[in-house]
């Protein structure tokens, strides 16, 4: 494959930053690079651009530090919450992604972070915190704390049905007392006496025989 040498113009990511000379694919220097005004062939003339290239890139460089040192500050002190969905023994399904973390630095805080700067030593399986590296620039690394949440409501708890409020009634000496009879009673101070209620006294064993009139004796005639 053909190459060609070509001074970049701008920062391409992978391949060089302004004024870099470099060799590239003859095609993609023809079909890509060369007509997006990213790079310019290498010839006598267009090297004498190359010092005004190098103070671009410096001033550049200067301006994406001090901007990713800002956005370090900022987003070290954030709590980028991720809710995910779980089973009932409390695991996640599937992992929590760098792709994850960016769109929601996204949505929640519109922070714009290519994905590549999120650094994952492994992806996220657990809930709770986590903190996550992000390589904001060569001399620029800080973190931001993540917290992964379930969206899974928890599972109901199941009630045997008749287990609440079961009291067991109250045993008394006389079988077939129920509890609602004994409010039933009248109190003890509302019974009525036994001459109330014409209740007779005690009879006695013997009936009481009336009394026989004294005997007079008749008096004999002279």
């Amino acid at each position: 494959m053909a190459k060609t040498e070509v001074i970049l113009t701008h920062n391409i990511v992978g391949l060089g930053g302004e004024s870099d000379q470099v060799k590239v694919a003859a095609g993609y220097a023809r079909n890509y690079l060369l007509p997006q005004g990213l790079a310019v062939p290498l010839t006598g003339a267009n090297k004498r651009r190359i010092e005004a290239l190098r103070q671009r890139r410096a001033e550049r460089e200067a301006h994406e530090f001090n901007t990713m040192n800002d956005l370090a500050k900022s987003v070290s002190k954030l709590i980028c919450l991720i809710t995910v969905k779980t089973g009932e023994d409390g695991k996640i399904f599937g992992t929590v992604t760098s792709g994850m973390i960016a769109d929601q630095l996204k949505t929640q805080f519109d922070i714009t972070l290519d994905k590549r700067k999120i650094h994952l030593e492994a992806p996220i399986r657990a809930l709770g915190d986590h903190e996550v590296e992000l390589r904001l620039h060569a001399d620029v690394i800080t973190k931001v704390n993540v917290r992964v949440e379930s969206s899974t409501p928890p599972p109901a708890l199941t009630v045997v049905p008749g287990s609440e409020g079961k009291k067991e009634d109250p045993r008394t000496e006389k079988r077939g007392w129920r509890p609602e009879a004994a409010g039933e009673r009248a109190p003890t101070g509302d019974r009525k006496s036994p001459a109330a209620r014409g209740d007779r006294g005690p009879r006695s064993d013997k009936t009481a025989k009336p009394e026989k009139a004294p005997v007079v004796e008749k008096a004999s005639k002279a």
